[in-house]
């Protein structure tokens, strides 16, 4: 099927001045059945390139979401990868570092997660914590969390060099969006269990958390690890523009199956 006529994600420019609004959340995008369709499409040629992938083992590719409180992360990570090989798919959630993670550097329980080649890697939170609620709730001093752009940028790029396609999806929401979907939480039984009275604390931060994302969008984003800025007040345009993104990212590494080794062909006669 074609596409809808809506446009593709770009990256974040490495080191330009990155500028996030409310405006920015919602972009309005053909019919929700027009999209539902496409989106259903890019699950299934998802599916398809991601049995070769996990087959040809040369890389892993690690998809980092993070977002705002109710920006969809789970939504997200739910509707597009439904349907691959959950053989080859990993999902992590960061949650609060424990006392053993906090007494190693802050990248020591990352870098236990990211995927081995040949297996997709799906970041619900990430390192990027560490310069976000860490900044924010002035966790650690200015200076420690500062030191810390460069070093995630260092880490990406030697992953990176070690065969792991890297990217970034910051999920933008409005503030308007997020009350909206904060209230649905405690009016919808199903919802409840996901909502959390910190994140009316979080939400009063909102323009230290811009400051924040705007600066790890700029100083993270790079060649090796690009970030992309979602739209994501409209849940079927959010969805549908990180499948596109997952898929490029996957057929541009033009994974293959491997083919038998001459030694395997000669069994077949033996096979009774």
């Amino acid at each position: 099927m074609s596409e809808s006529r809506l446009p593709d994600l770009r990256p974040v420019p490495p080191g330009g001045p990155v500028s996030i609004t409310d405006a920015d959340a919602d972009v309005r995008g053909p019919d929700k059945d027009v999209l539902r369709e496409e989106l259903s499409d890019l699950r299934e040629r998802i599916a398809d390139v991601q049995e070769a992938f996990h087959a040809d083992g040369r890389h892993a590719l690690l998809a980092v979401f993070q977002g705002r409180d109710a920006s969809g992360k789970d939504g997200t990570i739910g509707a597009v990868f439904k349907g691959v090989n959950p053989q080859g798919v990993r999902v992590t959630a960061f949650r609060q570092p424990t006392a053993e993670e906090l007494a190693h550097d802050f990248l020591w329980r990352v870098h236990h997660a990211v995927p081995p080649r040949g297996t997709i890697g799906l970041f619900n939170r990430s390192h990027y914590e560490d310069v976000l609620v860490v900044r924010v709730n002035e966790l650690v001093p200015r200076s420690a969390w500062e030191d810390r752009y460069q070093r995630i940028n260092d880490f990406e790029r030697h992953l990176a060099a070690s065969g792991v396609v890297i990217v970034k999806f910051f999920l933008h929401i409005s503030r308007e969006e997020q009350r909206v979907r904060l209230i649905e939480r405690l009016d919808d039984p199903r919802k409840n269990w996901k909502f959390n009275a910190g994140d009316l604390a979080e939400r009063a931060r909102w323009d230290a958390y811009t400051e924040a994302y705007e600066a790890a969008l700029a100083r993270c984003s790079t060649v090796e690890a690009p970030w992309y800025v979602v739209p994501a007040d409209r849940n079927t345009v959010r969805n549908v523009l990180v499948a596109r993104t997952v898929l490029a990212a996957l057929e541009r590494l033009e994974p293959a199956f491997p083919p038998a080794t001459p030694e395997a062909l000669e069994l077949r006669a033996t096979i009774r």
